[in-house]
């Protein structure tokens, strides 16, 4: 009785705070990302073997037994939209299942493998009394870890009452992915190139549909913290961690929750929702990737133990002169092993970070160059701040966005930094979040 009044916690926290609402206003949607631990993944411990190749897929009461709880909890959760991670889309008896009891539930199914036949991959389910699927594109990253993403854009099927307009269609753009693990440093430049494309991917997608700023959900296993260049890269381009705006957490509270016990037996936060609405600043893309890896490169250095001269005077290498050179940036880069290998830095990247270092554009970066891009940079200041309405009544541009009403993590411990013994749906917990329609002025972006 007292594991079954625990599993409906979540679920109970979710529900009063959509009934609590005022029913006049715009009803929520509800939005679950989980990485459910495919069976070829999950290691057995079975009657004491310590054989570490044992895995939960060669026994098909244990997967299927799981695997059934977990649609229990997701269909009794009913979220309005899911994303699922590490779904085991090489068994078939398991795909049909999760086919079935979702759409006999109302939803409407989009699954994509990892490339080279990986056997897991992702899965994004909407309901269809909420949502008008418009499109659904797939994403291929091509790199070393097989990884991949789904766009999907949706509208609101039954617009109401204040955000309804005639002019004004309320669509979303759902993102549904699970990046790289980083095995290894080399690695974290993967992950944030991972991130680059699929905003990239997103931003040309809205150009090619000529779409009016729209609100973008960005939800899986990022497989890194709120410590990560990840993390802050994504800050950089307005998105919003769900979670942490509902609970009110800033930037510095990486310690407060936690969604996953990794195989090395480490607890971290890694699972996310992330919102941006139309009326956040945002920073040129480019920008903020260069940002980000001039980030990278300044941790590395850092790292090293190298000081603010100490560090300039490895960019400038052999040379005697007061400046850094491309070739002296060049051999940088490459020592602290941010080029020279497939999963580094292209010859084109490369350049287009020296271009945004060289401030004014001589060729050389000077100690100034070198501190307002690289070591203590200025551009790097996030603005939290949303588009203030100045224009007259009835000219501003109107478009539909997200509040965030709250936000849950099952199982409940995870939310005071723990992570409990007897969990044992996944390695993963499962984070759900209510977001409420509001009507808000655009944004643009600034350089």
């Amino acid at each position: 009785m007292r594991k079954e009044r625990r599993s409906r916690i979540g679920s109970y926290a979710i529900s009063s705070s959509m009934s609590t609402r005022d029913h006049r206003q715009q009803p929520c949607i509800t939005c679950t990302t989980f990485n459910i631990l495919a069976p070829i993944y999950k290691r057995l411990n079975i009657n004491n073997d310590q054989d570490q190749n044992s895995r939960e897929s060669d026994y098909r009461a244990y997967w299927l037994v799981r695997n059934q709880r977990i649609l229990d909890s997701l269909l009794r959760e009913r979220s309005s939209i899911i994303c699922l991670q590490e779904f085991w889309l090489g068994n078939e008896e398991l795909v049909n299942m999760y086919e079935k009891r979702l759409g006999d539930a109302g939803y409407l199914n989009f699954k994509l493998a990892r490339t080279n036949n990986r056997g897991d991959g992702l899965l994004i389910a909407v309901r269809k009394d909420y949502f008008r699927v418009i499109n659904h594109r797939e994403l291929l990253f091509n790199d070393c870890g097989d990884r991949v993403a789904q766009l999907l854009h949706v509208e609101l099927a039954a617009p109401c009452s204040p955000c309804r307009n005639n002019d004004t269609r309320q669509e979303i753009l759902i993102v549904n992915t699970h990046l790289l693990f980083p095995h290894d440093s080399s690695l974290s430049l993967v992950r944030l190139n991972q991130v680059y494309k699929i905003l990239q991917y997103v931003e040309s997608y809205q150009k090619e549909n000529k779409l009016s700023p729209t609100p973008i959900m960005l939800c899986g296993d990022w497989n890194g913290s709120k410590r990560g260049h990840v993390y802050k890269f994504l800050r950089s381009q307005g998105f919003v961690s769900s979670y942490d705006t509902a609970h009110q957490y800033t930037d510095a509270d990486a310690h407060k929750w936690v969604s996953h016990l990794n195989h090395r037996g480490n607890i971290c936060g890694v699972d996310f929702i992330w919102l941006l609405n139309p009326n956040r600043y945002r920073k040129l893309l480019k920008t903020s990737w260069s940002e980000a890896v001039f980030g990278m490169f300044k941790y590395l250095l850092r790292r090293a133990s190298l000081t603010e001269k100490d560090a300039f005077a490895f960019l400038k290498a052999d040379s005697d002169s007061d400046w850094i050179t491309y070739s002296g940036f060049c051999e940088a880069l490459q020592q602290l092993n941010l080029t020279g290998h497939c999963n580094g830095l292209s010859d084109e990247e490369t350049k287009d970070l020296w271009v945004q270092a060289d401030i004014d554009g001589n060729g050389v970066l000077d100690y100034k160059e070198f501190q307002q891009r690289i070591w203590n940079p200025t551009w790097s200041e996030q603005k939290d701040d949303v588009i203030q309405d100045d224009s007259p009544k009835g000219r501003e541009e109107q478009t539909i966005g997200f509040s965030v009403e709250n936000a849950v993590l099952f199982p409940p411990e995870v939310e005071k930094g723990m992570w409990p013994e007897n969990y044992s749906l996944s390695d993963h917990a499962r984070l759900t979040v209510v977001f409420s329609p509001i009507r808000m002025p655009c944004s643009q972006l600034i350089s």
